[in-house]
């Protein structure tokens, strides 16, 4: 549809991509009721949100806008996908269009100067021979770029989101296309579509399926090309695997090019799929490496970081005299360390890579807060850091370790944004690097970690192998640990306290693969036989915990997000509406579908390294809010929303308030590297898909103080029989074994994988 309007209110704004949310005016009827704003104005003007790529921000100019009303988590709003100024044919009109700053390089005095010179034949000027523009006094050939280039990057985007308007693609997409394809990348599309496919983000599917309807080639290189990269990168996000083998990825290439194609003849032969698999590997559009298939940037992140790690493997840390510190630390800590712990601390300080892993009660903590004094005293003058992959677990890190400050690995590393990572990595300002949870740890953020640290810089990984595997690709914990080259300390003796918990002893024997675990006061289970069930009895029993506890102590962890009455989403607001329920005078906000209020339990669902968040006194203390970090609102206003995060305040306008979720109830996911006093985890039949030893234990270890299983039996014991999360494809472990071979024997490192066109290291 198409409507006039104008600017009103910038509710949001991306100077990068030139992303923007406006709140824009207009006097036509045909705004959907559900987009208009309940508000009323003096004007009498309707108001609604439109979401676009630069739309002008200035009510000196109307605006016809062409695009989709589209209902999503921020309400109804207008997607704009075509859109143009309607500059009045006068002076006024264009004053009106030049003056506002709209176009990069024009400020209001040179708009002035602009019109004295050219009158009615302005715009003209601008758009067609804009080097006239240098008749006009302070407009330099610099400048005259710059006011080209603006002009140019602005036209070229509105033609390429009118190209792609059959794909419904958001404006966001949009710039990341013509950043991989440049200002030509217009007429790229138009002769290929199938380009799309090779961003990644842009399915293959949609693609082919706008294009087949419109006529489009079957057999366009550039689509089986585009079948190749979406498989490849499917089996990344969803697998977790870093390469798939040449001869699968044909295969399932194969598939899906013929998949939607009835018609035998016209179906694709595997030499083609082959052929153009070839080419791409010519030009590095992908990897081969021993006949495995790789994306570049993946496959340079495997081999860096296994380079790195040798090359840690191989220094050689000054050696110290460490058993007379050890006891002064012993006696002024009042700790007493087995022969296994001890040797873990021995261990740290002969290796310059190191790692502890162990289960819950096994003495992790008592090992790192001996290593890091027996550093202090040795090292008086050295910088200690400590990371974790979430905000949770670093906080945790700092309260067991006695130290004030640990960060996330995104903030210690300066990775900011979703794009964060492809600069040029900066060193890490530490002698020594603690990071811990590492099995949460994929294998991007690992490059990011490894590729920044200093020569002779000691780093020690710790966490529980056992747990679940990275949301991200990779599997680096393990393959770390299993490739028998790192210095590994597997801390298994249960300690006193955790003797006498049956979690620990029922992680262990979860860890081990028996099914009859044992069960009493800290470790009980509750039959039920549906999700239905399960959830009422959920709630009673949640309620009853709460009697004893804050909420923020009992935590319902499942394995479902979205499927079934026990599932997060089935059991939040069920939750929300017993122990926080509606009350008169009591505020609450209702955006893009979800309520949120006073009080709530809220988790924060993506990173966003830009939320700045203050104290009582609206002092800033620190930055960034992430993924999994829990917390409870404490304020809702007209359009903001603030969240107290353990004394961290942070505050939320209206179009980032779908980066929050209610967390009475989340995922045992979602959980890592967190700790409550009681979980409660439904285990149900239902929920077999997601059922493994893995997720049972991870589940079941979050909890300190007591577990209570509510569902079925059978369910556990189909979780227990699931050995792991499958196998994930990654050659990490291999690759430190080659390269350390061969920088012992003196080899050159980029010789060891003949296949590859990409040098694995330098």
């Amino acid at each position: 549809m198409s409507i006039v309007a104008a600017f009103d209110k910038t509710l949001f704004y991306n100077e990068a991509s030139k992303y923007c949310v406006l709140r824009l005016k207009t006097a036509d009827l045909m705004v959907p009721e559900d987009a208009r704003s309940t508000y009323k104005f003096s004007d009498h003007l309707i108001r609604f949100v439109a979401v676009g790529y630069d739309l002008p921000q200035t009510d000196s100019i109307k605006m016809e806008l062409e695009g989709i009303w589209s209902n999503g988590k921020y309400g109804c709003q207008l997607q704009v996908e075509r859109w143009h100024e309607i500059v009045p044919p006068t002076i006024e009109g264009i004053r009106g269009y030049l003056t506002p700053g709209l176009l990069k390089g024009i400020g209001p005095k040179t708009a002035e100067a602009i019109i004295q010179r050219f009158g009615i034949q302005s715009l003209y000027v601008l758009e067609h021979q804009p080097e006239k523009l240098l008749e006009i006094r302070g407009i330099t050939e610099e400048r005259l770029e710059e006011i080209k280039n603006g002009y140019a990057t602005s036209k070229a985007m509105r033609d390429l989101m009118t190209l792609l308007a059959p794909f419904k693609v958001t404006p966001t997409t949009a710039m990341k296309i013509y950043e991989h394809l440049g200002s030509n990348g217009v007429e790229l599309l138009r002769k290929s579509p199938f380009r799309l496919c090779q961003i990644s983000g842009f399915g293959f599917k949609r693609v082919d399926a706008i294009v087949q309807k419109s006529g489009g080639d079957l057999h366009d290189p550039m689509r089986v090309q585009g079948a190749l990269f979406y498989t490849l990168e499917k089996s990344r996000t969803e697998g977790g695997h870093l390469y798939m083998e040449a001869e699968t990825l044909v295969k399932e290439a194969l598939l899906l090019l013929n998949e939607k194609i009835p018609q035998l003849d016209l179906r694709l032969e595997r030499q083609q799929v082959e052929q153009e698999l070839k080419a791409m590997i010519m030009t590095d559009v992908m990897v081969a490496n021993k006949g495995n298939i790789y994306l570049p940037h993946v496959f340079t992140q495997e081999s860096e970081t296994a380079c790195k790690v040798v090359q840690m493997l191989l220094e050689r840390p000054e050696p110290v005299r460490l058993a007379p510190v050890m006891e002064q630390i012993k006696s002024r800590l009042g700790i007493k360390l087995s022969p296994k712990q001890s040797e873990g601390v021995e261990m740290v300080f002969r290796h310059n890579l190191s790692i502890i892993t162990g289960g819950p009660g096994t003495g992790k903590s008592t090992v790192l807060k001996a290593v890091i004094a027996a550093y202090r005293q040795l090292y008086p003058r050295n910088t200690i850091l400590l990371g974790a992959p979430t905000g949770k677990a670093s906080r945790r890190m700092a309260e067991t370790t006695s130290m004030t400050k640990a960060q996330t690995l995104h903030s210690l590393l300066k990775l900011h944004g979703e794009d964060a990572g492809w600069q040029k990595p900066e060193d890490l300002e530490a002698d020594f690097l603690i990071v811990d949870e590492c099995s949460m740890m994929d294998m991007w953020l690992a490059y990011q970690m490894f590729s920044r640290l200093k020569a002779g810089t000691k780093v020690l990984l710790v966490g529980d192998a056992d747990q679940l595997e990275s949301v991200g690709a990779g599997s680096v914990f393990r393959e770390l640990i299993q490739c028998g080259l790192v210095p590994v300390t597997v801390l298994d003796q249960l300690f006193r306290q955790a003797r006498d918990s049956l979690i620990a002893h029922n992680a262990k024997l979860i860890k081990d693969g028996k099914c009859e675990l044992y069960y009493g006061r800290d470790f009980s289970f509750v039959q039920a036989d549906s999700q239905e069930e399960a959830a009422e009895l959920i709630r009673t029993t949640y309620r009853k915990e709460l009697e004893h506890t804050s909420v923020r102590q009992v935590q319902i962890l499942t394995p479902f997000r979205s499927e079934g009455a026990a599932s997060a989403n089935g059991l939040n607001e069920a939750i929300r509406d017993e122990i926080n329920p509606a009350e008169p005078g009591k505020p609450e906000i209702t955006f893009g579908g979800k309520l949120f209020r006073l009080h709530d339990q809220v988790m924060q669902v993506k990173n966003d390294s830009d939320i700045i968040l203050h104290n009582e006194n609206n002092e800033p203390v620190s930055r960034g809010v992430f993924n999994g970090e829990a917390g409870m609102i404490s304020a809702i206003r007209s359009s903001t929303v603030t969240v107290n995060f353990d004394g961290r305040f942070a505050d939320y306008s209206l179009a980032h308030l779908g980066d929050l979720d209610l967390s009475y109830a989340t995922t045992i996911h979602k959980a890592q590297g967190s700790e409550y006093e009681v979980v409660i985890i439904p285990m149900l039949p239902a929920h077999k898909i997601l059922l493994s030893r893995n997720l049972f234990y991870t589940g079941i270890t979050r909890a300190k103080r007591r577990v209570i299983l509510v569902g079925h039996k059978k369910a556990l014991y189909m979780a227990i029989g699931k050995s792991s999360n499958g196998r994930r494809n990654t050659l990490l472990g291999e690759r430190i074994t080659l390269y350390q071979r061969a920088l012992t024997h003196k080899a050159v490192p980029a010789a060891l994988d003949g296949e590859t066109k990409l040098k694995d290291a330098s």
